[in-house]
């Protein structure tokens, strides 16, 4: 397979496909050879029966998957912080397209369909003293938007960045994220979306040499959420730190897609996502692809993935993935699992007189105490466990409502 460079033009990516069948379930021989184009007819619409879709209820993401323009009133961003520059970048202007080049069809509906991208630079050796924020508000389930926002750290530099997303809306989006080298950047993307939203969402990023970079996605709302999130090294030295937290109700489909891409020497890179599932339509799914080639010596790579399921019905797809090209490295490995509820750990604190809600909702913030830790990002964590108890107040309304009926 031919690599993608940033030197090579759109009309060199779009050739990128190879020979593969839209129509049925059958791997890659390796996640290298995934189809990456920027030409809409390199992606059919997926019937479901293809690997890379084969957990995701198409059929409810049709009007997502249509080539359909953005209805300006269909959401509202706002930009706030300090120290940072902003404008635009139109199609095959550098950085855009240097780094993300589509993976699927929510993509690259996404990337042709936003003629003029959001560019948002930090600049050389700054370190920001607050936040980047980007606010995106729906303002209707059936408006549909497309999205492409490049996120540029330049040389040493040191950021926070927050993509939240509120409201409701059908969004494609793309976040391009290139960081320069020796930078500390950190993105967090949240999704608190109503009930009906429909959320496909592609983020790559290049990891500049010793450069650290921390990617944390938080979604706890949405109809359906997909989101794909990948990197790649500019260069050895570079860390990749991937955290997800997820939390599903009834009827919610909350999927997250990894691939980390070691392809320098001496890099490291560990991912780390958590969720609760509650309600009998519940749904969650975590896929995680590592690639470690052969000129990738030296580098250690972990992936970790737990689920919770606290009530009957909801279900949990964990899938992890790891490919070794070369034996010369410092330790590679992965884990997942999905349990239920641990009604012996309920037993136990309500035998201690602790009121059966308030026993759910310590056993649940346990759960997820770890990875909040790994977050410590005060703007994140503290709203994240707000969010989260309000969640368990759902959950114990779900229990006392079986055990009524029962």
């Amino acid at each position: 397979m031919t690599a993608v460079t940033p030197e090579m033009g759109k009309a060199d990516k779009a050739t990128l496909s190879g020979d593969h069948s839209h129509g049925a379930a059958i791997p890659d021989q390796s996640r290298a050879e995934r189809r990456k184009s920027f030409d809409l007819g390199a992606f059919g619409v997926p019937s479901g029966r293809e690997e890379e879709w084969r957990f995701t209820p198409v059929d409810r993401l049709s009007p997502l998957l249509a080539e359909k323009q953005t209805d300006p009133e269909a959401v509202t961003v706002t930009v706030t912080g300090e120290g940072f520059e902003s404008g635009t970048l139109a199609e095959g202007e550098a950085p855009r397209g240097t780094v993300l080049v589509p993976s699927d069809r929510g993509s690259v509906l996404a990337s042709s369909l936003t003629p003029n991208a959001d560019h948002v630079v930090i600049p050389a050796e700054a370190e920001l003293a607050t936040p980047v924020r980007i606010a995106v508000d729906g303002k209707g389930g059936d408006k549909r938007a497309n999205a492409h926002l490049v996120i540029e750290a330049k040389q040493h530099s040191k950021a926070l960045v927050i993509l939240e997303h509120t409201g409701s809306a059908q969004v494609t989006a793309n976040v391009e994220i290139v960081t320069g080298d020796g930078t500390d950047l950190t993105v967090v993307t949240v999704q608190r979306w109503e009930d009906d939203a429909l959320h496909l969402a592609e983020h790559d990023a290049l990891v500049g040499r010793d450069a650290r970079y921390r990617h944390i996605a938080v979604t706890l709302g949405g109809g359906i959420v997909r989101m794909n999130s990948n990197v790649r090294y500019a260069g050895p030295g570079g860390e990749a730190t991937l955290l997800g937290v997820y939390f599903a109700d009834s009827g919610q489909h909350l999927e997250h897609r990894s691939f980390i891409d070691h392809n320098a020497p001496n890099c490291t890179s560990l991912v780390t996502y958590k969720g609760a599932l509650q309600g009998e339509t519940a749904r969650t799914v975590w896929v995680g692809d590592v690639l470690i080639r052969a000129e990738a010596e030296g580098i250690e790579t972990y992936e970790l993935n737990r689920n919770l399921v606290l009530t009957d019905g909801a279900r949990a797809d964990s899938v992890p993935n790891l490919e070794i090209e070369t034996g010369e490295i410092e330790g590679a490995g992965h884990a997942s699992s999905t349990g239920r509820f641990d009604d012996e750990q309920l037993f136990y604190l309500q035998a201690r007189g602790i009121p059966e809600d308030e026993a759910r909702r310590l056993v649940v913030r346990g759960f997820f105490a770890d990875i909040v830790n790994k977050i410590g990002v005060a703007e994140v964590v503290e709203p994240l466990m707000e969010a989260i108890d309000e969640e368990l107040a759902a959950t114990a309304a779900l229990v006392e409502s079986a055990g009524a009926e029962a």
